[in-house]
């Protein structure tokens, strides 16, 4: 039994000296008896998070109840449960001892305790957050309830770790066993492993190894009864130490305490359903939720939906926690850009979250997405990258610039619409000094050449003054081509707003 279940962990049954990943420094709390590490790729250095949990005796209870959770978390996915990447079991030498040590790989993560004292939030803002990650975690918590017909059997806040998205994810899955419905007169304990679930956590059926109720109860009781738990010490701030504690409601939202209580309720069959919570409840009505959930649904907004979302987008943007902003809703917001779901207005929002950024950030976060966007066929979107390129075109690197930007950003000087040729022409001001020599000689100099006759007198005028202010980043042979049609050209046109203009 035992080398099925260390097949089970280990997968390929590869040791520590094959595993493909660097183990780091630990965080200071995991939940149980589990060790949660930072840890990264050693084929690509990306970071991730590494679970340890180690005994003297392969068959020690604690580590057959890892196995189970390793075994859980592998077969278990869902957007609000911990994603699960590798897993073995290894022996390694302790001195003069052998220490058996499961380790469980998932995405980076950490735990939500600690991530709440970094971000030190409070008042409203504190309220939206927490409504936020109860909403996801409830969203996990009633997956394995009413579609897995799984129990997880101690949801709290050592369960719950946090992405570099900020959004909060289930995990700690050694207790998780099926709900077994069938037997309900059956004494037989449905959880394996409920001893690992500290008292203060269970509720009175637990406590008292009530299996037949238990049973009797929907599968819902025992986790709703944890999520009660999870909101009593998010909210109070301190760990749950007494089951008598929960009782004290003072720092409980007044919106929020009638489904805490229901989801307390001392008789199982009576507590609320995970899935109704986040319907029911009006503290989940708030500014951080609403715009989160419609930006991940904004592939079926229509276009006035997304226009006028994205016109209030900045103030609210605003309003909401910076870390929060950057962290969440800016990747969601460049996500929804590349693949087409947003149109021009989300690009000018992106541009000013992105302002907050620091300069490595901006250049990490928001502008791989900006490149991208240089190919969309969207006119509103080119234009729109067009009149902002001030913000962002410096941070471009003159490769980029050359062989990623300037070759979509020329369609411009041909297009129907004098406005984009207009400003195609203007954006050479910041993106002419990056380009090569070949690239000006051999392109960009045969388009500037067709502007200087234009239809638009703007455009001949620009184009003209444009040539003067870039002729020094040209070699010699290009530059006396230049000098002979800038002397050449005779247009009665002078009026002209080419940004740097010589007086």
């Amino acid at each position: 039994m035992f080398k099925f279940l260390k097949e089970v962990v280990a997968g390929s049954g590869s040791g520590l000296k094959d595993f493909p990943y660097t183990i780091g420094e630990t965080y200071a709390s995991a939940w149980g008896s589990w060790t949660h590490h930072r840890g990264t790729s050693k084929d690509d250095g990306s970071p991730v998070s590494i679970f340890s949990l180690s005994g003297s005796n392969p068959q020690d209870r604690h580590m057959v109840a890892g196995r189970n959770g390793v075994k859980r978390l592998r077969t278990v996915r869902h957007p609000n449960i911990l994603s699960f990447l590798h897993s073995t079991e290894a022996e390694v030498a302790d001195g003069p001892a052998i220490k058996h040590t499961i380790y469980i790989v998932t995405e980076p993560v950490m735990p939500l305790s600690e991530k709440l004292k970094e971000l030190n939030l409070g008042g409203t803002q504190r309220d939206e957050y927490f409504a936020w990650g109860l909403h996801q975690i409830s969203k996990a918590v009633s997956f394995l309830n009413n579609d897995c017909k799984l129990v997880h059997g101690n949801v709290c806040l050592a369960s719950v770790v946090v992405t570099q998205t900020l959004d909060w994810k289930l995990h700690a899955f050694d207790v998780l066993s099926e709900f077994d419905a069938n037997n309900e007169a059956s004494g037989s304990p449905m959880l394996q492993f409920e001893w690992l679930v500290g008292m203060q956590y269970k509720p009175m059926e637990l406590s008292k190894s009530d299996w037949a109720s238990i049973r009797k109860s929907p599968p819902w009781a025992i986790d709703s009864w944890g999520l009660g738990c999870l909101i009593y010490e998010l909210f109070s701030g301190a760990k749950l130490a007494r089951t008598e504690d929960l009782r004290n409601t003072a720092s409980i939202p007044k919106s929020l305490l009638p489904d805490y209580q229901r989801l307390l309720n001392s008789t199982p069959t009576r507590r609320l359903n995970p899935s109704k919570l986040i319907d029911n409840s009006e503290f989940f009505q708030n500014k951080l939720v609403e715009t989160i959930q419609f930006m991940e649904i904004l592939n079926l907004k229509d276009t006035f939906e997304k226009d006028s979302f994205f016109r209030k987008l900045p103030n609210i943007a605003e309003q909401l926690p910076r870390e929060i902003v950057l962290k969440k809703l800016l990747p969601v917001l460049a996500s929804s850009l590349e693949f087409g779901s947003a149109a021009a207005p989300a690009l000018t929002v992106l541009l000013k979250m992105g302002s907050w950024l620091p300069t490595d950030q901006f250049s990490i976060k928001v502008l791989p997405t900006i490149v991208k966007l240089f190919a969309s066929n969207d006119r509103a979107i080119r234009a729109c990258l067009l009149h902002h390129i001030d913000q962002f075109g410096e941070s471009m690197s003159a490769q980029t610039v050359d062989e990623q930007v300037f070759p979509h950003v020329a369609t411009g000087f041909s297009d129907t619409d004098g406005t984009i040729r207009e400003l195609t022409l203007k954006s050479m001001l910041i993106l002419a000094p990056k380009l090569s020599q070949r690239t000006i000689s051999g392109s960009l100099l045969k388009y500037l050449s067709k502007l200087q006759v234009d239809e638009e007198p703007g455009i001949r005028t620009n184009t003209t003054i444009l040539l003067g202010n870039i002729a020094s980043y040209m070699n010699d042979g290009a530059s006396a081509s230049v000098f002979k049609v800038y002397v050449s050209v005779e247009d009665t046109f002078f009026t002209a707003d080419l940004t740097g203009t010589p007086d």
